[in-house]
This record gives C-alpha cells, structure tokens and sequence, in this order.
C-alpha cells in the first residue's frame, strides 16, 4: 500500500452530512487523505448555497459532484502544508484560496488569488489550534451542529491509532496534545486524513486525548513494525 496514491483518483464520498460531504480520493493508500465541502445556506440575495472545500484533492468529476451541493465560493487552507490542489480548484471556479488571517508562509506558495478568513465560514467558528514555527492549524466547529474538522491534529486512519483507538492524536503531537478539543461537544468530527467519526464521538475524543501520551509508544512500536515488515 503506496503512503500517498497518484493517478486519477475519483470522488469516494464519506462523511455526508447535513452541512455538506467529504471524499478520499485514493481509498488504497496508507495516507487515505480526506477533503471536505463545507455547505452556507443560501439566503434570499442568493440563488444557490455556498460550497467552501476544504484541503482538496482533485479527481475528475469533482466539478459535478461539487455541484449537486451548490456554487463553490471558496477553498479553504487550513493546514500551513495541505497546499493540495487548492490552487487548481480555486482556479478552475475562479474562486479565492482562503487562510486563516494569522497563518504565515502558505500564502507565497499558492498559485491562485488568497483571502484571509475571518472568524467564521460556512457556519462554522474558525479556531486557533496550533501556531507555532513548525506547524499552523485552524480547526473548523459548529457548536450547533456539534460537528468538528481537524485537518492534521486528529485522524482515523491506521497510522494514527494505537491499538484500541478509533480516533488518533497525529503522531507528532502525541506528547503534546491540543487537549482543548476535549472541552467541545462533538457529534460528529471530520478529520483530513480518514474517515470521520459519528457515534460515540466525544468519548473517542477524550479518550485519544486522555491516553495520547501513554499510548505513544504502543503507536511507534507498530508504525516501526509495519516499516519493517
């Protein structure tokens, strides 16, 4: 199983809900890396909801998919190093890429107009996660809909989770985890790499957070396993 797949990929829709949908595009491989369309209402002065799409990997038939939830208004980068292919669908709709007001460097990076976002988008409260030099991220929740996006500090896939995990606290913050999050209300967390998470949800939260420290060496024992193997 390749860490990142190339070629065409397609749209392998997970994640529907409510306010929008997700996708991987390369089921296959190990990174399983997850995009999102984060759906505003329209309102009267509107004639079609607003789609915002999150860390995008570009498949064909995107275009079409994305329709069938609404007009895309903008991409969101909200990882210092998830350029994706924001830039290509950012384009392609003539639309802005959007980064948090206070994330450094990415901007020079992306091929395509870039807005800074403000406190909200799609409905959804833009937060400070972590912002350091080595690494920037905003995280994406909805405290009515109970619904939480992190595109790096949480994951559901197999590199991310020490046994008996399903939610995983990104390895390289697993001494140092955003225990923030375990005060939040979740129904229903998406995640950048994975599938999300809908029952049980908070609990598999606490718990990757509770333990993330303590099962670290659970987690590299068998990253280096697999490695190995």
């Amino acid at each position: 199983m390749p860490m990142k797949s190339s070629g065409a990929g397609a749209v392998n829709e997970i994640d529907r809900w409510n306010g929008g949908a997700g996708w991987i595009a390369h089921p296959d491989e190990e990174m399983q890396r997850a995009s999102h369309a984060f759906v505003e209402p329209a309102d009267e002065a509107d004639e079609a909801d607003a789609v915002y799409v999150a860390d995008p990997v570009d498949v064909p038939g995107l275009d079409e998919w994305l329709a069938e939830l609404g007009e895309v208004a903008g991409v969101l980068v909200l990882l210092d190093r998830h350029k994706r292919d924001a830039a290509a669908v950012a384009n392609r709709h003539d639309v802005a890429v959007h980064i948090p007001s206070w994330m450094s460097g990415v901007a020079s990076k992306l091929d395509a107009p870039v807005e800074r976002l403000g406190d909200t988008v799609a409905g959804f409260e833009v937060r400070r996660l972590i912002d350091n030099p080595f690494w920037q991220e905003a995280a994406l929740y909805d405290p009515e809909a109970e619904v939480l996006f992190t595109p790096e500090a949480f994951g559901t896939v197999d590199y991310y989770c020490a046994p008996g995990e399903r939610v995983g606290v990104h390895p390289a913050l697993r001494l140092f985890p955003p225990k923030q999050l375990g005060r939040l209300d979740v129904s229903h967390l998406l995640v950048g790499h994975g599938e999300g998470v809908t029952d049980d949800t908070n609990e598999a939260i606490r718990k990757a957070l509770a333990g993330s420290r303590a099962r670290a060496p659970k987690l590299y024992l068998k990253t280096l396993k697999g490695a190995l193997s």
